[in-house]
């Protein structure tokens, strides 16, 4: 199972060690998905949106809610995305046990803008748009893109201090924990009881896995798996699960450093070096030098924790394949169906909220945080820049339009239109902060250090 894993993930490992903006992909899907909306092709692409995803063993479908076969679109977000929300909760439990939210000093100031960021355009949402069906997507302008913002980060190069980046990260990190909160309590269907109380149950059995040193990457993604499933079931958004089974994955590995050493010197010293047969075309080795290298493979996989062994599996996956598929079905804005008269509703509340809202609130609330005299800048930052990051946290593009969807999915006759509608609120939000904040930031960011 591990081996087969391993093979299928060959050719997105390659991708993480090239290195290609993730971003980048991103931004293609995004273009193709506006292209295909807006062409003569567009029934095709809404055709494929709709397309039933079929995995059936007799007759039970793995991919269907309510006896219904997902569509392409549902079990893009409703499936895989559980597999990036996993991620996002592996590197929040990281956070919280070695990063940047490991200590109450290190984590109070960027939790403090993050709530800011998180209230405001709320509040900037509904002073637009409070109406019912429009003010269900007050959620919408919460979140930051982690992925885009560090992205046009990195366009400034050595200019920005590593206390900056720690703020930007540690921010969204908080955001994702707030929108996880947000769409378990109010984006979740009629709750089911006895498929929730099964997956607690597997989430135990999960977490005692990981007390009794289990460290098969397999047995915490099957029983995540089988968490989704019964979350499906359970009325609670699908893509919670991946969150609580990231909770549960132990993050000591078996052996340590100093042991792996100690063990790895005595295999070395025993391991034959002489090969059984070497040819142009093939090296035969002795049974006991495959039995040896298994043992220093095993050992190597007991020196990584699980919740590190997984997160690094499942990165390339979702950024470079997830991540860009989800862009690519949820970006097809329809413009003909726009009218100008639309635009100060949903798409400017969302704008307002992103480009607003974020601003307003991450860089008010971490200010007067430190003025109150209970944190200090981190080395590195000052007004100036905090106010440019704080722009740069209207980014909200991936869980934005995420919640998008779940907002205005399923709204009778006209959800598909404001839906729309959001979805051009998202983009030119996130555009203009991103655009506003790098500008911003290169204008007051000291110049970079000349190479010696």
């Amino acid at each position: 199972m591990e081996n087969r894993i391993k093979i299928v993930a060959k050719p997105f490992k390659k991708l993480a060690v090239h290195k290609p903006s993730s971003s980048m992909l991103l931004f293609i899907a995004t273009f193709v998905a506006l292209f295909l909306a807006n062409s003569p092709w567009s029934s095709f692409y809404d055709d494929f949106l709709v397309r039933p995803v079929v995995f059936q063993i007799g007759s039970f479908n793995f991919f269907s809610h309510h006896g219904a076969s997902m569509s392409v679109l549902a079990f893009v977000n409703d499936a895989l995305m559980a597999l990036f929300f996993l991620l996002v909760g592996m590197e929040i439990k990281q956070e919280f046990l070695v990063g940047e939210l490991s200590s109450f000093r290190k984590a109070m100031f960027p939790i403090v803008g993050a709530f800011g960021g998180m209230i405001v355009p709320v509040i900037v949402f509904i002073l637009i748009c409070s109406s019912q069906p429009e003010i269900r997507g007050a959620a919408i302008p919460m979140a930051t893109d982690i992925a885009f913002a560090l992205s046009v980060l990195a366009l400034l190069g050595d200019r920005v201090s590593v206390s900056l980046k720690v703020f930007l990260t540690a921010l969204a990190v908080v955001d994702d924990i707030g929108g996880i909160i947000i769409i378990a309590l109010f984006y979740s269907g009629h709750v089911v009881v006895l498929p929730l109380i099964l997956s607690f149950v597997v989430l135990l059995i999960i977490y005692l896995g990981g007390k009794l040193r289990v460290n098969h990457n397999s047995f915490y993604y099957i029983g995540g798996f089988i968490v989704w499933l019964l979350f499906l079931e359970s009325g609670i958004h699908p893509t919670i699960s991946g969150v609580l089974v990231a909770f549960t994955i132990p993050a000591r590995p078996i052996v340590n450093l100093e042991g792996f050493s100690e063990n790895l010197a005595q295999y070395l010293r025993v391991l034959p070096l002489k090969q059984e047969e070497v040819t142009p075309k093939a090296t035969v080795l002795s049974n006991t030098q495959i039995r040896i290298l298994r043992k220093i493979e095993e050992t190597s996989d007991k020196a990584i924790s699980p919740l590190q062994n997984m997160s690094d599996s499942l990165h390339p996956y979702v950024y470079y394949f997830i991540l860009p598929l989800f862009a690519f079905v949820n970006a097809g804005i329809s413009f003909n169906s726009i009218e100008p008269s639309m635009l100060i509703g949903i798409p400017l509340g969302v704008f307002s909220g992103l480009f607003i809202g974020k601003a307003l609130g991450i860089f008010s609330f971490a200010y007067l945080f430190l003025k109150s005299g209970m944190g200090i800048f981190p080395r590195g930052m000052n007004v100036k820049n905090l106010f440019a990051l704080s722009l740069l946290g209207g980014i909200g593009f991936t869980v934005s339009l995420f919640i998008a969807n779940l907002s205005y999915t399923g709204v009778p006759e006209v959800g598909a239109n404001l839906l729309n509608q959001a979805k051009l609120g998202v983009f030119a939000g996130s555009l203009v902060s991103g655009l506003c904040g790098y500008f911003l930031l290169k204008k007051v960011l000291p110049p970079a250090n000349p190479k010696e």
